[in-house]
């Protein structure tokens, strides 16, 4: 039986010349990804060889301001390396949307004294890693702040020279606000490993090579040049990407990392078709009519979901590049795209786990870790419920403020 590889883009199919460097970056990762996935889940973070192969294939780099020694690439062409790499393996992919991006904000919106302290004096090689949810508290000092607090799930903490801290600056016992959102002033710190405490606490059913460590800090020094607001869409280098700031970056990536775990799950569950037949069944799962069906289904619930997550971006991208200020409207799209990607793929992948037997349940296989990793990235809070109660809020005309959409 021949098959073809499914339309995934206009740009790219799995096999096929990509006009993306980064995509072609990331493909030159799959044979180590493959031998080192299992190894990356016994230690629970990705070991040294895999992170030797980011930084040699210049993925490490890749979204950040050329300033910082990347190639500034647009959201469309980011969503592209994410899908790439989680279709490779999950762990790898989220490393991919936590770590990339965290140093890319770091490099983009860090005052002119930060930025030569992280990544000037380390010649660009830098990873940042972490949380930026504001659980911390920074008493508000000469120069900076004194930064206490607890942080879960720090993607990419166990193998990063940086972490991200989110905190809430103090002053005189009462927090920061700014005056024209009557917010708190919701900042990010970039703090050096040495000076985290780490609490570990990664003991997960699925993505168990990121390295989420919890951390902890008490009372820990940081200069102000080493912090950036969180909501910031200036960036102090970089290119147009940077203006969508932090929110819509990042839900992007959530969305494209769900899309490569659960065409990677329709990939294998397409191949084992071809020979298996469950106990009972007259035939192989390929012409069992039933799979037929729901695999068809799937297929375009997925490229459903791809079209529109590319779609949305690109034409985002678009208007950014004509100088149109982000709206709110633009954000909430942005956002539903990510999340309904992310709820495609739970259902895509159920239904491969459900079709492929014990296959799917068997440690080791792409089938039964894509499967874990899947329905572990979905309780992530970024493309939970509030996220279309949000988008609802827009849409229906009830809110003109939602800074973290």
């Amino acid at each position: 039986m021949t098959r073809t590889t499914p339309k995934r883009s206009v740009r790219i199919d799995r096999n096929g010349a990509s006009a993306n460097p980064g995509v072609e970056m990331a493909r030159g990762l799959r044979e180590i990804v493959r031998k080192e996935a299992a190894a990356n889940e016994r230690l629970r973070t990705l070991n040294k060889e895999t992170v030797e192969a980011l930084w040699r294939s210049g993925l490490m780099q890749f979204q950040n301001p050329r300033e910082a020694g990347g190639q500034e690439p647009s959201v469309p062409e980011m969503l592209e390396v994410w899908e790439e790499l989680a279709w490779q393996d999950g762990s790898v992919g989220w490393i991919g949307i936590a770590n990339f991006p965290s140093t890319a904000f770091a490099a983009a919106y860090l005052p002119d004294e930060g930025f030569a302290e992280v990544f000037t004096a380390h010649d660009n090689r830098v990873t940042v890693g972490g949380q930026f949810a504001p659980n911390g508290q920074g008493t508000t000092i000469e120069g900076g702040f004194r930064i206490t607090g607890k942080w879960n799930f720090g993607s990419g903490t166990g193998h990063s020279e940086y972490v991200a801290a989110g905190f809430i600056p103090f002053r005189e016992g009462a927090p920061v606000m700014i005056e024209e959102t009557g917010l708190p002033d919701m900042r990010v710190a970039i703090v050096p490993r040495e000076e985290v405490h780490f609490t570990d606490g990664w003991h997960v059913t699925g993505l168990r090579g990121t390295g989420s460590f919890d951390y902890e800090m008490d009372q820990v020094v940081v200069p102000e040049t080493r912090t950036y607001p969180l909501f910031t869409r200036e960036p102090r280098r970089g290119g147009e990407v940077f203006r969508l700031g932090i929110m819509p970056i990042t839900g992007a990536g959530h969305g494209a990392w769900a899309l490569g775990v659960s065409r990677s799950s329709l990939d294998d569950v397409v191949e084992l078709a071809e020979a298996k037949q469950r106990m009972g069944d007259p035939s192989t799962l390929a012409h069992k009519t039933t799979f037929q069906a729901g695999l068809a289904h799937h297929e375009a619930l997925w490229r459903a979901a791809w079209s529109l997550l590319r779609e949305s971006h690109e034409e985002v991208a678009a208007e950014i590049a004509r100088g149109t200020e982000l709206t709110l409207a633009m954000r909430a799209d942005l956002r539903m795209a990510a999340t309904f990607a992310t709820e495609a793929s739970r259902e895509i992948v159920q239904f491969v786990h459900l079709s492929a037997g014990t296959v799917a349940i068997r440690e080791g296989s792409r089938l039964e870790r894509g499967f874990r990793d899947l329905y572990t990235g979905t309780q992530h809070t970024f493309i939970g419920e509030k996220t279309y109660i949000d988008s609802a809020q827009v849409l229906l005309g009830l809110t003109d403020q939602l800074p973290a959409l």
